[in-house]
């Protein structure tokens, strides 16, 4: 599986494995943000790619295009690749790069997964990557007027990683009572009840709860069934860019 990056203009785009850490996970009182993996997986999930000049943009709160203003922070080395296309408080970072994936695999386009902006929003695409010679832009909306938004020297600015095209079209949604699975929901009753003890014991100073910390059941892939598949992963390691 290969996942094709064709610089367009000026130095090809510098992309990144994502990585698990977080700024605002970090500080988090010992770090417990990272004890749930399932947000640690989507943090590294995919690629960054990084922007190459610092700037400042700002929306005034009107619908053109004119209401955004971009302005290049100190010691820009690089052209700005950000721009106010769309009006209605869009704006517009230019992708210098053209990508292709295999066929039937399309391109998932959107901000860092869990990076945290405020007075802007990532918007998010899925692109038919495997034919089309064109490339994409990322782009944000703004949430409030008059709130200057930094990016600066090579934060990312946008994650891509390939999906399966038609995978989710395939799947066939349905409800269940949980008593028609009576395995299913006596695994789930001893998890909850476990659960419930774990968090009344956490209350009590010296507790066998409060020296674990937290419950790692997920983490290690164990189940009232057994143990997870074998591929249950603890972490994402990507191939970089070469």
């Amino acid at each position: 599986m290969r996942l094709i990056c064709y610089a367009t203009s000026g130095p090809q785009p510098r992309i990144v494995t994502a990585p698990l850490e977080r700024d605002w996970m970090d500080q988090t009182p010992q770090g417990y943000a990272y004890r749930c993996l399932p947000l640690n997986i989507a943090n590294s999930h995919g690629w960054l790619i990084l922007n190459p000049a610092p700037f400042t943009a700002q929306w005034n709160g009107g619908p053109g295009a004119e209401s955004v203003s971009i302005v290049a922070g100190a010691g820009a080395t690089q052209p700005i690749l950000a721009m106010s296309h769309f009006g209605n408080g869009v704006l517009t970072i230019s992708v210098t790069g053209l990508f292709r994936t295999e066929p039937g695999w399309d391109l998932w386009v959107g901000g860092p997964v869990n990076m945290i902006k405020d007075g802007i929003q990532p918007l998010t695409a899925m692109v038919e990557t495997d034919w089309s010679p064109f490339t994409f832009t990322m782009n944000y909306k703004f949430t409030r007027p008059l709130v200057p938004v930094v990016f600066g020297q090579d934060e990312p600015y946008c994650m891509i990683f390939p999906v399966k095209r038609g995978a989710v079209e395939a799947i066939q949604p349905e409800f269940r009572a949980l008593s028609d699975d009576p395995e299913v929901e006596a695994a789930f009753a001893a998890w909850a009840e476990r659960r419930r003890n774990f968090n009344t014991d956490l209350q009590v100073a010296g507790s066998a709860a409060q020296q674990q910390k937290w419950q790692k059941d997920y983490f290690r892939g164990a189940n009232p069934w057994g143990t997870a598949p074998p591929d249950h992963r603890t972490k994402v390691k990507l191939k970089e860019f070469k």
